[in-house]
């Protein structure tokens, strides 16, 4: 509250990263009652001074009607001004747009271009959907060994599609030689009990252990229980 309190009179003063803190307060419910339209009025506040942070959330508030009516093409306006100043996640929620012709007219190329500049940032999201579109081909030549490079830089932060795809590659020995060792670890580190991908991964995983040593897959469960993820920017 008393955090509130300070970030409430510099932002009344036009003070740009306050508005901005401000509105991720009210919209969070941090210090204060949540309150999505007040942080709808903070963070524009911020973002017409040009504040790439308040322009990403701004955006993000469009795209999901939060205290702000639905606007996708609103959002997306938002997103390019951030996007244009380096913001990553604004990159990523660009090339979201262009990816599902939400409020800009699709275009898988673009697409990628935008989530190349968030995952060269080593935003997560953005490194897993550009390995999506290397293996896939959409939006940019196909090429499996790319796309493996960029699964493994999403999994290795703990994104567990990545993992389950990065799985998925080994096991198939696509863009790698086939590795049911290093197939059945990145199976293990996506089946925790909250991913939506759980049965299908274990199912994969057991599968893969019929053709595996007692040796390999108790080297492969060392491996897992080992692994640490590498830290996020």
């Amino acid at each position: 509250a008393e955090a509130v309190r300070w970030f409430q009179l510099a932002a009344e003063q036009g003070h740009a990263d306050a508005q901005s803190n401000l509105g991720f307060m009210y919209r969070n419910g941090f210090g204060a009652p949540q309150n999505e339209a007040e942080a709808v009025r903070w963070f524009r506040l911020a973002a017409e001074q040009g504040h790439a942070d308040a322009q990403s959330n701004l955006g993000f508030m469009h795209r999901n009607g939060l205290g702000a009516p639905q606007d996708e093409a609103e959002a997306v306006r938002w997103f390019r001004l951030a996007a244009e100043q380096g913001h990553a996640d604004a990159q990523f929620n660009l090339g979201l747009g262009y990816d599902l012709d939400e409020g800009v007219e699709q275009d898988a190329a673009e697409a990628v271009r935008w989530f190349r500049l968030a995952a060269e940032q080593e935003h997560a999201a953005a490194q897993f959907n550009l390995g999506l579109r290397y293996d896939s081909g959409e939006g940019v030549e196909q090429d499996a060994a790319e796309a493996v490079q960029w699964l493994r830089l999403a999994a290795d932060q703990g994104l567990t599609d990545a993992q389950h795809n990065l799985g998925v590659m080994y096991a198939n020995g696509r863009g790698v030689p086939t590795d049911h060792v290093e197939a059945y670890i990145w199976f293990s580190l996506s089946a925790p009990p909250s991913s939506g991908l759980r049965d299908e991964t274990v199912s994969l995983r057991n599968a893969l252990a019929e053709q595996m040593t007692t040796e390999q897959i108790l080297e492969a469960q060392r491996r897992a229980r080992d692994w640490t993820p590498t830290p996020q920017p």
